[in-house]
């Protein structure tokens, strides 16, 4: 809203308000919430599974694999303290990998991501084209969200991502 919008709002009574100079779509990218005649569209943010095993660059793989071998996924993603998305560990990489190696020595960097506020109509139809059976779901400065899978968006049942 523009510094305008916001005295005018404050001559009104209005207490919290704010000029968010990042703008609307900065907003719905970093998956804040909204109001209005969009609000109840559905979007990648309103269904994101947090469950996802991460690791930190300087991880031992063994330590990475066993968690990744206790979850229902495939892959872990490597992230830095701040969570901010490094790469993917891929289960075949966590296994062809020596035990003693680190996560950023047997990670793909910068893996493809999607933003929240991506429409799931949208979603489905990218994840079905191109076979894949998830996306990864990052805010604009590149910190994990989580993830959203096909099956999700479907309404078909499976195990995440396998």
């Amino acid at each position: 809203m523009s510094p305008r919008a916001a005295c005018r709002l404050e001559s009104l009574g209005f207490a919290d308000v704010y000029d968010y100079a990042a703008g609307k779509v900065d907003w719905l990218a970093h998956n804040l919430p909204i109001e209005g005649a969009a609000a109840s569209s559905p979007t990648v943010g309103s269904c994101l599974r947090h469950d996802v095993p991460t690791a930190r660059p300087e991880e031992a793989l063994a330590a990475v694999r066993a968690r990744v071998d206790a979850s229902p996924y495939r892959f872990a993603l490597v992230v830095a303290g701040d969570r901010t998305l490094l790469g993917r560990l891929r289960h075949a990489a966590l296994e062809a990998a020596p035990g003693t190696a680190l996560a950023h020595e047997a990670m793909e960097s910068g893996p493809s991501t999607l933003r929240p506020h991506v429409a799931l109509a949208a979603v489905e139809s990218h994840l079905r084209d191109h076979h894949l059976t998830y996306a990864i779901i990052t805010d604009p400065e590149g910190h994990l969200l989580g993830t959203v899978h096909r099956d999700d968006l479907t309404g078909t049942t499976g195990s995440p991502s396998r």
